[in-house]
């Protein structure tokens, strides 16, 4: 199963590249490089660039699923072995994501397409989103992946509340990305994305802290037990 896994990695780290090497010679002289708000093309580069970014972004793609995938290796790890199966799966979609978005940039600059490929990736950030959500609840307290709050690292039961939290939040957010990137247009699927962002970051960091003075002003009243003889 391993060796399957294996394979399927590398062939979907160079589909992208293996793409591009097909139609090279079909691709314009210039092709789109960005896009502005409205999703439309405001700035064009040669086929060399476009094979530039592919390459970079394949090796970005390479590391971050090796790095994700051996992160238990790294001594010390906290709770790295029982991170493992979960970091490997969470590499992999991510793998699969960044060839995706490759694939379809690649195909936007063969066709021409202007308000298409904007959409497209929103809403493929948005599933990535509502996956790792998905994951957040069985993650254990690391110092590499999740919400590593100051709080939620020193205690395991805020770790655990957090991320029950955020993780619901994720994965909800997530869909709603992915919606705005099909159905609206892509500066207000932009809109939509920015407030959802800032929506996953404060909330479970101002819940974390909540958890934290709780936790501590329990404490403080409970005071110093005096030992009985």
């Amino acid at each position: 199963m391993k060796k399957i896994l294996s394979i399927a990695v590398w062939i979907i780290f160079l589909a992208p590249l293996i793409y591009l090497f097909i139609i090279w010679q079909n691709l314009p002289v210039k092709v789109p490089m960005h896009y502005n708000l409205n999703g439309v093309i405001d700035r064009y580069g040669s086929k060399n660039e476009l094979l530039l970014m592919a390459l970079i972004i394949t090796g970005v793609n390479i590391g971050t699923y090796f790095l994700l995938s051996n992160v238990h290796r790294i001594k010390p790890i906290r709770n790295g072995l029982e991170n493992k199966d979960r970091m490997q799966r969470m590499a992999f979609v991510i793998s699969v994501f960044l060839a995706s978005v490759l694939c379809v940039i690649i195909y936007s600059s063969a066709h021409a397409s202007i308000e298409f490929v904007p959409g497209i990736i929103l809403s493929g950030v948005g599933l990535l989103l509502s996956f790792i959500g998905n994951y957040m609840y069985n993650i254990k307290p690391n110092y590499f992946a999740g919400l590593r709050l100051p709080w939620a690292l020193k205690n395991e039961d805020n770790w655990r509340k957090t991320h029950h939290l955020g993780g619901k939040l994720w994965f909800i957010g997530g869909l709603l990305m992915t919606i705005a990137g099909l159905f609206l247009p892509f500066k207000w699927g932009m809109i939509v994305f920015c407030i959802v962002i800032v929506i996953l970051i404060i909330i479970p960091t101002v819940y974390s802290y909540n958890l934290y003075k709780q936790q501590k002003t329990f404490i403080e009243l409970s005071g110093p037990r005096i030992p009985f003889f």
